[in-house]
């Protein structure tokens, strides 16, 4: 049998809620703008934005797992001055597919979370400015901290579900799932379109407005009604 020339990398295993077992990330997608107040408050109109998606690295430096009741330290990225935070719901996906359709979406998530899309934001938008991809602002080390995941049966109505984040104590965003723009099922569909969607997937839905810059000791709590919460403090 063949060997690596290297040390092959570890999968990221993520927790799941009342078991011992781990969610293994395959891919991470992220929905851009996918809230109409957020949209509008990065300066575009959300009735003339289809969705569209990027995608952060699925390996131990990214994706970070954060267990409940505790406060993961989470290193300041370099080259920014401008760190912001976005609270999100996170889809685990668990059975794979391509053109689904809308009304069969529900059937291929495994999951919720809680997560941080941490956005350098002064880098994204020196990227989008010059018309080039907005990895280095988006895609960095430590960028996708998740919580906790539950499965879909156990998360409740999800889908009305009350998502929020709280800096140093202060609310910063405030929302219901039902204000995506792209619902849940509307986004896995239209993703698998362009994608062939596996077990393993991570989606990151979008965040509301309300998204700021944060510095070295503060402190982020992010919520979803019927979810784990999370909590990171900026070192």
């Amino acid at each position: 049998m063949p060997s690596y020339v290297i040390p092959a990398h570890d999968i990221v295993g993520l927790p799941v809620a009342g078991t011992s077992d781990l969610f293994p990330v395959r891919r991470v997608y992220c929905v851009g703008r996918n809230y109409a107040a957020h949209a509008r408050e990065m300066g575009f109109d959300p009735d003339r934005e289809p969705p569209f998606f990027f995608c952060k690295p699925n390996d131990a430096q990214a994706v970070v797992p954060v267990a409940p009741d505790a406060v993961l330290e989470l290193p300041y990225p370099q080259v920014t001055n401008n760190l912001h935070y976005e609270c999100e719901l996170v889809v685990a996906i668990g059975k794979g597919g391509s053109d689904i359709a809308v009304e069969d979406a529900a059937g291929h998530i495994f999951g919720y979370a809680v997560g941080l899309d941490m956005t350098r934001r002064d880098l994204q938008f020196k990227m989008r400015d010059a018309g080039r991809p907005w990895e280095i602002g988006k895609a960095f080390d430590y960028s996708a901290p998740v919580g906790l995941i539950h499965r879909a049966a156990e998360a409740g109505d999800i889908n009305h579900a009350a998502i929020r984040l709280d800096v140093d104590g202060v609310t910063k965003q405030s929302a219901t799932i039902d204000h995506l723009i792209w619902s849940i099922s509307e986004t896995i569909a239209n993703l698998s379109t362009l994608f062939a969607l596996a077990p393993g997937d991570l989606i990151f839905s979008g965040t509301p407005e309300g998204v700021g810059a944060v510095v070295r000791g503060q402190t982020l709590v992010g919520e979803v009604d019927g979810l784990s919460g999370i909590a990171v403090k900026l070192v």
